[in-house]
């Protein structure tokens, strides 16, 4: 029997969980633990809509520029992380370690994206905005610019 590639990202994400020290993370474990992040955001309110996956895709496809089949992947991948883990800590370590803190600002403003897909800012949404901020070291005075930045934008759009 021959295993999906999801499933072998899957396994590597598991190794990466169970012994962060063993390896060297590589880039496509920034990706996951940025795509899980977001997917966590998205799903805070025990929903997880079109339009809130629609701005994970387009998110992770802009910050790491792949194509849209690949971000479509990696947010199965985010998805699944998300069902089967209850802990973020493994995720925001890797952030904190492999982006440098305007990297991390950005996260959180993607985040804040996110969170505001669907219209709506849940308290269990800014409940985690804030936990994060303070896991990947973002000051409370970043995290409100950051969260003030995408509601101009959406302002705009609207």
């Amino acid at each position: 029997m021959r295993s999906s590639p999801a499933i072998s990202i899957f396994d590597q994400l598991r190794k990466l969980l169970a012994a962060p020290e063993a390896e060297p993370p590589k880039p496509d474990d920034l990706h996951v633990a940025v795509a899980v992040l977001l997917v966590e955001a998205a799903t805070m309110d025990a929903e997880f809509n079109p339009a809130e996956r629609s701005v994970i895709e387009h998110l992770l496809a802009g910050k790491f520029h792949l194509p849209a089949d690949k971000a479509h992947q990696l947010v199965g991948i985010a998805e699944a992380t998300v069902k089967h883990s209850a802990q973020i800590h493994p995720f925001t370590r890797l952030t904190v370690a492999r982006m440098d803190r305007q990297q991390r600002i950005r996260l959180i403003e993607m985040l804040w994206e996110v969170a505001y897909a669907d219209g709506v800012l849940d308290p269990e949404e800014d409940s985690l905005l804030r936990r994060v901020a303070g896991l990947i070291y973002v000051s409370d005075a970043d995290r409100v610019a950051a969260r003030q930045s995408v509601l101009a934008r959406f302002a705009k759009k609207h």
